[in-house]
Formats: structure tokens, C-alpha cells, sequence
């Protein structure tokens, strides 16, 4: 797995979410006077698709019931429930700068208070079964089996699938996952279709792009570039725009920079300042021919939303990053290329 800026495992999607950044809410938790509060409250809700049966990568998830109390301990799976209509009673806290709590692209979801975290770089075993869950969902949480054998004995619990490397579950597939595990498979497959359409709009607006090999690095890592591939969720939202990516995330070595002069670059952790300092960087052609995005630091919005990849945020970076990579694929040089944050 790809780390992810200044992280190990986990930070793949923070610190750099803060590479990635997540969360999730409508009332962050209630109490049993108030069940309204409680994950699976909304009237969308189908009580009627339970029980539930889904197989992961341990075994098999069995949901009897409509959850009521949802706890999510990957490090974005609160943005998919969310997504949803369900308000997590306690996440995974989020690694690094970025405060998700105010992200831009899920504040119509967010709860008034804070949910309560159930751990960082490792899940906090006790503090989940602290929240009395009926759902633990950790689709993209880097568990392992004893882990998941551990949250299994407080309740059902939804890993990813065996189909995918760790970390590297599609956002479409993570949402109809989810989704079912919830009892809102109609709601997670007009989700689906919804951002679908989206992307397929800036394609048919941005031709451009088709085809086209992009470079999405992140600073800040391993030896101070790292190449993101179709290995790591930060990429598919490039290649749901057309560009291609390589197969295996790699570091980038000084003397490798050159693995970074594709057609286009999106460059994750650098501000415009930051990449003048680095001078073999600025250097490189696709920089200084006009081909480059920098999407700004991991504190930032567009970074934190690359990072969750979620149906929440992906229509977020479609607005604010397409007109940036068409300015950068347009193939002249003089186009200004906007710096993203």
C-alpha cells in the first residue's frame, strides 16, 4: 500500500487526506430517548432488505436487523454513510493538519457535535465497543484479520472485499458495499449513478483528456516525491476523467524525477511557493512547460477531498480541479494553470 503523505499505513488517506481526510453526521450520536439521532433513523431506510449477508476478505458480514447505531472506522467510510443519511455515533479520527470537521463538500451532512473518534493510526478497539454499535463499517480501514475478528465480537462488521488491494476498493464499489449493509441499496445506486453522471459530463466537455498519462505525486513522502498508481483510491478520480495512470505507486527517487514528467502532473502537498523552493522539481518539463496542477497542501480542501474519494466529495473536486487539469492538458503553454488549496 501507497503510504500516504507523511504516513504509514492509515495516513494514506489523512495526513495527507489530511491526504485524505473523512468524516461523517447528522446528529452525531443519540440517546436511546431520541433513536432519531441513531444511524439508520431515516425514513429512506429499508427495513424490509434485512437480514443481510456480505461476504469480505475474513468471511462474511451477517446484518440481521436495520442498524441503528453505525460506527465507522475507516478513514472514510463516515463520508459514505453520511452520504447516505446516516449520522456515524463514532469515526476513525482523521491523521494530520487537515480539520475535518468543516469540510466544504459534506457540511449539509455534518452534525451540529463532534462524533466521537474511535482511534487513529490503529483502531480503538475499546472505544468502539464503548458506542454499543449494531454496525461497524471499515471498508477502507486497513485492518487485519485479528482486528476484524476482535470488532466482529462487538458486531457485524464490514471489511473490504478480496477483489482489491488493501486500500484500493473503487468508490463506487465501497458505496453500493455500504450501502447494502445499511438497507439502502436503491439509495446507494442512485448515488452511484449520480456522480457517475457527473464525471461523465466534464469527459464529454474535456476531450482533451482522454488517453492522456498523468503523474499524481505526492510530496513529502519517502524521498521527498512519491508516485501514486491504479494501486491507490487518490488516482481513480483522474482516471474516471480519462487520464491513465501507472499500474504500482513507487517513491520517487532525486535522481528519478523524471517518472514525473507524464502529459500532465497533479502534484499533492505543494503550494506555488513550495515548488519554486524545489528546484530539480521546477525543473522538470511538464512543470515548466505549463502541464502542472499543484492542488495545494494536505491541509487544504482539494487535497483533505482527494483523499476521502467519496461520493460526497468527488463532485466537489469535479468543480474545483477539472478547469485546473483542462488549463494544464490544453497543450499551450501560455494558459495559466490556477494553484488549487
Amino acid at each position: 500500500m501507497s503510504p500516504r503523505p507523511g504516513l504509514s499505513r492509515p495516513s494514506r488517506l489523512v495526513v495527507p487526506l489530511a491526504v485524505l481526510a473523512l468524516t461523517g453526521g447528522l446528529t452525531a450520536c443519540g440517546s436511546e430517548e431520541e433513536p432519531a439521532a441513531d444511524a439508520g433513523s431515516s425514513s429512506s431506510s429499508s427495513s424490509g432488505a434485512f437480514p443481510v449477508t456480505i461476504e469480505n476478505k475474513f468471511g462474511t458480514t451477517e446484518i440481521p436487523e436495520e442498524p441503528q447505531r453505525v460506527v465507522t472506522v475507516g478513514f472514510n467510510d463516515q463520508d459514505f454513510v453520511l452520504a447516505l443519511g446516516v449520522t456515524p455515533v463514532g469515526e476513525r479520527e482523521l491523521l494530520g493538519d487537515y480539520d475535518a470537521t468543516t469540510r466544504p463538500w459534506a457540511e449539509e451532512q455534518l452534525p451540529d457535535e463532534e462524533i466521537p473518534t474511535v482511534g487513529g493510526e490503529e483502531i480503538d478497539v475499546e472505544a468502539v465497543a464503548a458506542l454499543e454499535p449494531d454496525l461497524i463499517v471499515g471498508v477502507y480501514s486497513f485492518m487485519d484479520e485479528a482486528v476484524y475478528e476482535q470488532l466482529s465480537g462487538i458486531a457485524p462488521t464490514l471489511a473490504q472485499t478480496d477483489e482489491y488491494a488493501d486500500g484500493a476498493t473503487p468508490w463506487q464499489e465501497q458505496t453500493l458495499l455500504i450501502g447494502q449493509a445499511l438497507g439502502r441499496e436503491d439509495e446507494a445506486q442512485a448515488l452511484v449513478d449520480d456522480v457517475e453522471g457527473r464525471f461523465e459530463t466534464a469527459v464529454e466537455e474535456n476531450p482533451d483528456f482522454a488517453g492522456k498519462s498523468i503523474a499524481v505525486d505526492l510530496t513529502g513522502v519517502g524521498s521527498g516525491h512519491y508516485l501514486l498508481g491504479s494501486d491507490d483510491l487518490r488516482t481513480q478520480f483522474f482516471t474516471d476523467l480519462g487520464f491513465t495512470v501507472p499500474e504500482t505507486s513507487t517513491d520517487v527517487s532525486q535522481e528519478r524525477l523524471d517518472l514525473l514528467d507524464a502529459d500532465v502532473l497533479a502534484v499533492n502537498g505543494y503550494d506555488r511557493a513550495a515548488a519554486d523552493a524545489d528546484t530539480l522539481f521546477s525543473a522538470l518539463d511538464v512543470v515548466t512547460s505549463g502541464r502542472t496542477v499543484l492542488l495545494g497542501t494536505y491541509s487544504g480542501d482539494v487535497s483533505a477531498a482527494l483523499g476521502f474519494g467519496s461520493p460526497l466529495s468527488l463532485p466537489y473536486l469535479v468543480d474545483e480541479v477539472v478547469p485546473a487539469m483542462a488549463a494544464a492538458a490544453d497543450g499551450d503553454p501560455a494558459t495559466e494553470v490556477p494553484v488549487l488549496g
